[in-house]
C-alpha cells in the first residue's frame, strides 16, 4: 500500500521526548529548569502555534491541498507542536521543584549539587545534578537518577563511594561539592 494512504498516528505515546521518570519518583526539578520549561510552553502556546496555524489557514486557502507543501508541513508541524506542548504540560503539574541553594554552604551531595570527584584512574571530574528534564551532559549536568548521581547523593566531601559501571564497580572519591548561592529577595 502506498505511504500516501497511511494515517499518520497521533498517538500519546510519541509525547515522550525525554526519558521517562522512574516509576514511583517525583519529577524533581531546579527553578532555573522548571522557567525554562514554563517559558518554552508559553512560547509554543502564543507564538509557534498560532503563526502556524495562519500558515496552515493561508495555504488550504489555496486548494488544493493534497500537493500544497505548506499545508502538508504546517499540519505535521501543528502535530509536533501539540505532542510538545502535552508534554510540557504533564510534566510541569507534576514536577517538584526543589532550590539547590537552600543547602548552599553544606559539605553533602543532594539533588542540585555540583560534585568535584576522582576516579581510580586518577581522573578529576565535575557533575551538576539535576532534573531529567533540565539536565545537559554536553554541559556537564546528570540527571538525578543516573549511576553517578546516585552513587554521589547523600555522599560527603572526602566519602569513596561505589559507582556500578559496564566495566565493574569502581571506587569514586568526592573531592568538592558546591551549591549555588541563595538569590536576595527584592524588597
Amino acid at each position: 500500500m502506498s505511504k500516501a494512504f497511511t494515517r499518520e498516528t497521533d498517538g500519546e505515546d510519541d509525547d515522550l521526548t525525554l526519558p521517562p521518570l522512574p516509576a514511583g519518583s517525583k519529577n524533581y526539578i531546579t527553578p532555573q529548569g522548571y522557567a525554562v520549561l514554563r517559558d518554552e510552553l508559553f512560547d509554543l502556546i502564543d507564538n509557534e502555534r498560532p503563526r502556524i496555524v495562519e500558515i496552515v489557514h493561508w495555504a488550504a486557502s489555496n486548494g488544493d491541498r493534497s500537493e500544497n507543501g505548506d499545508y502538508l508541513y504546517g499540519k505535521k508541524r501543528l502535530r509536533e507542536i501539540d505532542r510538545r506542548i502535552r508534554f510540557l504540560t504533564k510534566r510541569l503539574e507534576i514536577a517538584e521543584i526543589t532550590d539547590p541553594s537552600n543547602h548552599h554552604g553544606k559539605d553533602q551531595v543532594f539533588f542540585g549539587a555540583t560534585v568535584t570527584y576522582v576516579d581510580e584512574a586518577d581522573i578529576e571530574r565535575t557533575v551538576t545534578i539535576l532534573g531529567i528534564d533540565e539536565a545537559d551532559s554536553l554541559k556537564g549536568q546528570v540527571t538525578w537518577v543516573s549511576p553517578i548521581a546516585r552513587a554521589l547523593l547523600k555522599a560527603r566531601e572526602g566519602d569513596v563511594v561505589k559507582l556500578v559501571t559496564p566495566v565493574g564497580v569502581q571506587d569514586v572519591e568526592v573531592v568538592e561539592v558546591r551549591y549555588p548561592a541563595p538569590v536576595a529577595e527584592k524588597t
